[in-house]
């Protein structure tokens, strides 16, 4: 796309629509959604946690539903359960 618009192909607006498309969307994650991610990836809470450059207490607490991530948090989550834990190392 970036060819196409570098070619005057596409304008600006058809690009950004194009870029805004192409993000991972965010979405909030229950407890159950974040403690079955983590085994879907077949990774301890303390492995997990480093893929997430969080504690592991952050872990615990988000799978208890303590707590909730937030932030660039969520992206690295969205992006695991769209693309496994190889995305984000």
């Amino acid at each position: 796309m970036a060819g196409m618009y570098d070619a005057g192909v596409i304008d600006k607006k058809t690009m950004r629509e194009f870029d805004e498309a192409c993000l991972t969307s965010v979405h909030a994650f229950s407890a159950p959604d974040i403690k079955a991610l983590r085994e879907r990836e077949e990774v301890s809470q303390r492995v997990f946690a480093l893929y997430m450059n969080v504690s592991k207490d952050s872990v615990i607490q988000w799978e208890r539903g303590l707590k909730k991530p937030a932030g660039p948090t969520l992206k690295l989550l969205s992006l695991v359960k769209q693309k496994g834990l190889s995305a984000i190392t």
